[in-house]
Order: structure tokens, then sequence, then C-alpha cells
């Protein structure tokens, strides 16, 4: 019997990113993707030798086509859907240029943190909300 080895986490630059009424932008993942069809915070995968700051610029700027300003990170999480591992690496996006338009076709809508209890996300991005939660609590 072959040894088998774990496969690494996925690791995952992810974007909160805020408007000037502190809304958050959040997107569709495509129907043929992983956890397809729930919302998330943009964002994707970190590439071999690329730091997690590059990785996120790059990422939303491939899906969104905006050019990230001050960011701070918010959490980092790991989670095991059985079939993958993922590390989120989760950051604010506090101020950022450019219009935000759906590069990739997905849907994509401007919540209020009050309201992102309504959306089904993957299981991963619950503790995201649980932190806007206490950074955003009157929003």
């Amino acid at each position: 019997m072959p040894n088998t080895v774990p496969d690494a986490p996925v690791h995952v630059a992810v974007g909160v990113i805020l408007d000037a009424d502190r809304n958050i932008l959040l997107t569709r993942r495509h129907q043929d993707s992983h956890q397809g069809g729930l919302w998330e915070f943009p964002g994707g995968k970190v590439e071999l030798g690329e730091s997690l700051e590059v990785a996120l610029a790059r990422e939303l700027y491939e899906e969104l086509a905006i050019s990230i300003g001050r960011t701070t990170p918010l959490l980092e999480i790991r989670h095991d859907y059985g079939d993958k591992v993922v590390r989120l690496d989760v950051h604010v996006v506090w101020q950022f240029s450019g219009t935000p338009c759906a590069v990739e076709g997905q849907p994509m809508k401007w919540v209020a943190p009050a309201e992102l209890a309504g959306y089904a996300f993957p299981e991963a991005n619950r503790p995201i909300i649980a932190a806007i939660e206490k950074l955003l609590p009157d929003a």
C-alpha cells in the first residue's frame, strides 16, 4: 500500500472589501467550482512564491478590476471540507481604486454587514462573518 500524505491546504487570499458606506462586496461562486453557487468574499489562490499581499492585489484585480489601497489583516482560517482543506488569509480592504465589476461574469452585490447572515456561504466563511460583526458592530 502506498504511503499517502494529505494534500497541503489551498492557501487563499481573501478580501473583505468595504465601500464608503461600509457595505461589503460579495461574489457568487460559479456552479462548477468547489462550493459552487454559494456567496463568498472575493479572492483566490496564492501562487507558489507569491506573497500574500501580491496575491490579494492580483486576485482582486483579475476578478473585480480594482486596485487595492489600505488593507489590514482580519483573521486566518483553516477549514477541512473533507475533499479539500483551505487556509484563508482574510484582509479588510479599506481603500481601493476603480469601480468593481464582475470580470469573470460572476454575480456580485454590495451588502450591509447586518444582512450577511441571510446569504449562503461556504462553511469556511462563517468565522469571517463573526469577525466582521466585531469589527463593524454598528454598521
